[in-house]
């Protein structure tokens, strides 16, 4: 039978060509391969004597540089970037140079490390862009995305300019977690993030989001079956999720961020996002969308878009990228 969300995928890339992204996987290091959505001005067009069989093909050579400031759109753990951001990119590429990673063991990337922690993401991440030769970005995470982008950003502060979080937090400390989790209901992150029937999805979605939608089961069993592979490697990630409450320490960062949140979020309150900004300190603001839960991004896309273009409106103008 025929998955309805895989048959969707030749779609998806061309409506995404025609928003201003193309599709390229970039080799990180041996074993390790990351994709990316990229500007389709920075694609070099190939050689007309070679012939492509896929759709996603691994640079080695470097791309032009992006001429417009550029911004990365980090996804979460339910989803790969194109299905996470597909609200967004088309709004953003006419002023800026969009990028969307598919994170390690999400959407085609892959490795052979078996480091599973949100700062192996960031320092591949960061690796891959600058193959890609972007040099200053600013960063707009969500959910795990979200800690991956705050890791990104204390690692390399010269390269993140700003960010942008949606439902996320600095670190799963294993008191976060655990209130969590018995708050909503699951017995581990596991069960929340990586169900293995359409129930389980089911239950997902209802804790992700403020409106109750419905879809049918065969659908919800189709986007099982597309989106969430790797499941091994993903439950490793989950696990290298986890740090201690005594090996937290809240970085500085000179960076403006941006909490960007639902006001329903039922994963991560409204609450958390505010003590955040108090521990995060003056460089930190906070925005919260009403009638929206964690998936605020695609609940309420046309409200979230216009809050994310208004601070992105508001940095100083970006040098050019060297």
């Amino acid at each position: 039978m025929v998955n309805l969300v895989a048959i969707q995928q030749p779609l998806i890339i061309r409506l995404m060509k025609m928003a201003g992204v193309q599709t390229h996987a970039v080799e990180i290091e041996p074993g390790t391969v990351m994709n990316f959505w990229l500007p389709n001005e920075t694609i070099q067009k190939p050689n007309k004597k070679s012939k492509t069989t896929t759709t996603t093909t691994t640079i080695t050579t470097i791309p032009p540089k992006p001429d417009k400031p550029v911004v990365v759109l980090i996804h979460g753990f339910a989803a790969e970037g194109i299905a996470t951001w597909q609200f967004q990119i088309g709004a953003l590429t006419k002023k800026y140079s969009v990028y969307v990673p598919d994170l390690l063991f999400f959407g085609g990337s892959i490795s052979d490390n078996p480091d599973r922690s949100p700062r192996f993401q960031a320092e591949c991440l960061v690796k891959g862009l600058r193959k890609l030769g972007v040099n200053k970005c600013v960063v707009v995470g969500f959910s795990y995305g979200g800690m991956v982008a705050f890791k990104m950003a204390e690692l390399y502060p010269d390269m993140v300019r700003a960010m942008v979080i949606s439902g996320s937090i600095l670190a799963m400390t294993d008191s976060i977690s655990e209130q969590t989790l018995k708050g909503l209901g699951f017995s581990s992150s596991s069960e929340l993030l990586l169900p293995d029937s359409v129930k389980g999805l089911k239950a997902l979605l209802s804790v992700a989001s403020h409106k109750k939608l419905w879809f049918p089961d065969r659908l919800h069993k189709d986007y099982l079956e597309v989106m969430f592979n790797n499941r091994k490697e993903r439950g490793e990630l989950l696990e290298g999720l986890i740090v201690s409450n005594k090996d937290t320490i809240i970085p500085e960062f000179p960076q403006r961020i941006h909490l960007l949140w639902g006001e329903n979020d039922q994963i991560f309150k409204m609450e958390l996002a505010q003590n955040m900004k108090w521990q995060l300190g003056e460089n930190t603001s906070v925005e919260g969308i009403s009638k929206a839960g964690h998936l605020v991004h695609i609940e309420r896309p046309c409200v979230y878009t216009r809050c994310l273009k208004k601070f992105l409106a508001s940095l100083p103008a970006d040098e050019p990228q060297k």
